[in-house]
């Protein structure tokens, strides 16, 4: 097997933050290739990018990643203190390669030397690639051409060609990549009168609960719709729409 091509499997992985509204539900998913993640802001995709990546746990499910995984986050640290140079060592250390090629190809004309702090957003987005896409067997990117200039912004779709990689990618850049979207195929059911909403949000195929002024609304796996709602209503709950 190539040593790009990494596996990282997400088997019914569902994630909520202390006692709030669930922001996963159910997700399986197999990153063998270039998969693009889309969907509206709120669906959950920086989530699941850092769940891919190991950088947080499931509340549920259970995830498979290879040993070497480069992570870039939708806003990198502002404050870090190190220089770009030394950054750079440390993680070429960790992963016994090096990042200077990256760097070069994506156009990095700030200093090496000087603090991550100092560089322009672009070269600092261009230092958070370089480490990155030194791991052997996967790539985990949120919104990785934040900042990029147009050429660099080109020679990162080439880098990522041949690479098994999940990218979360507003703009279009990778079209030929498969795609999961985390907004669609879900019936919205909007309730007034909520009673039992802790019991609503643990309902299997609930993918997220939010309230909107004096209404819920409640999106759901197609295949659970009618579970859903049937319990919403025992639960003493109004419907006021199901789309």
């Amino acid at each position: 097997m190539d040593g790009y091509l990494g596996v990282v499997h997400l088997d019914q992985v569902s994630k909520r933050y202390g006692r709030g509204p669930w922001v996963l539900r159910d997700l399986t998913l197999e990153v063998s290739g270039l998969v693009v993640l889309t969907g509206a802001n709120g669906t959950g995709k920086s989530t699941l990018l850092k769940i891919a990546a190991g950088i947080l746990k499931p509340t549920t499910g259970r995830v498979v990643r290879p040993a070497s995984v480069g992570y870039v986050p939708e806003r990198f640290p502002s404050d870090v203190k190190m220089s770009a140079s030394s950054y750079l060592a440390h993680m070429g250390r960790i992963r016994a390669a090096a990042a200077g090629d990256v760097l070069e190809r994506l156009g990095f004309a700030g200093s090496l030397t000087a603090p991550m702090s100092q560089l322009s957003k672009g070269n600092a987005q261009k230092v958070a690639l370089a480490q990155a896409l030194l791991a052997s067997d996967v790539l985990v990117l949120d919104e990785p051409w934040t900042g990029l200039d147009p050429e660099a912004a080109r020679e990162l779709v080439s880098l990522l060609q041949g690479r098994t990689a999940l990218v979360s990618d507003h703009e279009g850049h990778l079209a030929g990549a498969t795609r999961v979207d985390l907004a669609g195929g879900h019936v919205t059911i909007e309730l007034s009168r909520v009673v039992g909403l802790d019991a609503l949000e643990a309902l299997e195929g609930v993918r997220s609960v939010s309230s909107r002024g004096s209404s819920v609304q409640v999106l759901v796996a197609p295949d659970r719709s009618d579970h859903v709602l049937a319990e919403a209503l025992r639960l003493g709950c109004s419907v006021r729409s199901v789309r």
